[in-house]
């Protein structure tokens, strides 16, 4: 609320302020598809049938077209309440799947968007190189993505000097164990790179029975064996685990990486939260797919996950009296901060000035308190409840708007009319 020492020329916020929430798990170009995988096909729906789609979709762009949806969809993730964004990077050749000239092209096009729209970013260049388990080789839709180990560690070199031009934080990630063979993975990080980790891992059944097949180990019982897993590390999904690999996975100290609407899009599964949360692990949410774009509709369908496969309520709060949405805003800011590897998450010195402003002309907010704030915020209003988005002390949402929508948006319209023809 407004300071009643305001000195001239200070910025007044009014209405709570919040810290904006990292978002640690983004592939940028995938909302440009969000709502055209919703057509049945002739046998059951999987995230197996839905890759189709995404492989027709990044097939056909270009850097202008990369660049012009992920600025659109930086907008919607900071009028969502979202300051940071880490974009797991894999989109990396041309549409003939030659490298380009400049082998972090791509990358380069995410962080002008990113700049453009005034989000803070953890780049996370991404090590592609195989279709399974075993090291197989790659199929034609990935063929925009596919990186021998030397290829990879001459992206990385060459996106280190464009994240330092934007102010960005350089991290590297592994596709999954169906993309990378341990060696690859041990080799690239015997270059040492001291930055975020990302994995994704276990997120869909046919991926544990594929690995146990190969490996004869469960994927996270797997990843945890053959390689340092630390809290450098994020986990993306770990949707499918055992009690052990839960326990595991907390004692690690590694972020698991969640990304509720898109898992429930996908029909993934359902992460095992409470277990998780009760072991003190460290968690943190990404909108992934984007099939949405804002941090309260990631939250609700965290605790509503839980909710639905136990048949009861409140499943995340840390204790009886205790706020669930205090306690999942609480854990998503300190996994998300984590899993970005910057100073964010928190309204304190030393911290990036990144906040979100909550109308506290919406009744629901102007008339709570505290932590019923959170809880209003999440599970009564969504997404409109943010006016006002601060990133790095600079504000990029004014009154919901962006400096920026008009032309924003007329290049993403640009975009999806060509993909609407194509």
């Amino acid at each position: 609320t407004a300071n009643t020492e305001q000195r001239p020329g200070d910025d007044v916020a009014v209405g709570p302020v919040v810290p904006a929430m990292p978002n640690l798990h983004s592939h940028a170009f995938q909302r440009a598809m969000a709502g055209l995988a919703e057509i049945a096909g002739p046998g059951d729906d999987s995230f197996w049938t839905w890759r189709g789609e995404m492989y027709r979709t990044a097939g056909l762009l270009t850097p202008e077209d990369v660049s012009a949806i992920a600025a659109k969809l930086y907008v919607e993730l900071l009028k969502g309440g979202f300051g940071a964004v880490a974009e797991f990077h894999y989109l990396h050749h041309d549409q003939d799947a030659a490298p380009y000239g400049d082998r972090a092209e791509l990358s380069r096009a995410v962080l002008a968007a990113a700049a453009e729209a005034g989000i803070g970013m953890t780049l996370l260049p991404v090590f592609y190189a195989h279709s399974n388990f075993g090291g197989a080789a790659p199929n034609e839709g990935q063929r925009r993505f596919i990186n021998d180990v030397d290829g990879f560690l001459e992206l990385v070199a060459a996106a280190r000097p464009a994240c330092e031009a934007h102010g960005a934080r350089l991290g590297i990630a592994f596709h999954s164990l169906r993309a990378a063979t341990p060696d690859e993975m041990r080799a690239i990080l015997a270059a040492r790179f001291d930055g975020p980790i990302h994995i994704h891992v276990a997120e869909q059944v046919k991926e544990v029975e594929d690995c146990i097949a190969s490996t004869g180990r469960r994927p996270v019982a797997f990843l945890m064996e053959e390689l340092p897993v630390d809290e450098r590390w994020c986990l993306i999904h770990a949707t499918h685990m055992e009690p052990g690999e839960i326990r595991s996975l907390a004692q690690s100290r590694a972020v698991a990486g969640l990304c509720p609407a898109t898992e429930a899009n996908l029909g993934d599964g359902i992460f095992a939260a409470t277990d998780y949360f009760g072991l003190d692990g460290s968690a943190g949410i990404g909108t992934d797919s984007h099939i949405a774009t804002g941090v309260a509709e990631e939250l609700r369908t965290l605790e509503y996950g839980q909710r639905l496969r136990d048949q009861r309520r409140n499943r995340l709060a840390a204790g009886p009296g205790r706020s669930v949405g205090r306690t999942i805003f609480d854990t998503a800011l300190r996994g998300g901060t984590q899993a970005l590897g910057q100073k964010l998450g928190a309204i304190a010195p030393g911290s990036v000035a990144s906040f979100a402003v909550l109308d506290d002309q919406e009744p629901f907010i102007g008339a709570a308190s505290r932590d019923q704030i959170l809880d209003r915020w999440l599970f009564a209003l969504g997404d409109r409840a943010v006016r006002d988005v601060m990133v790095a002390g600079r504000w990029r949402i004014r009154d919901r708007q962006h400096e920026r929508d008009g032309p924003i948006d007329a290049a993403f319209r640009r975009v999806l009319t060509k993909l609407s023809n194509a």
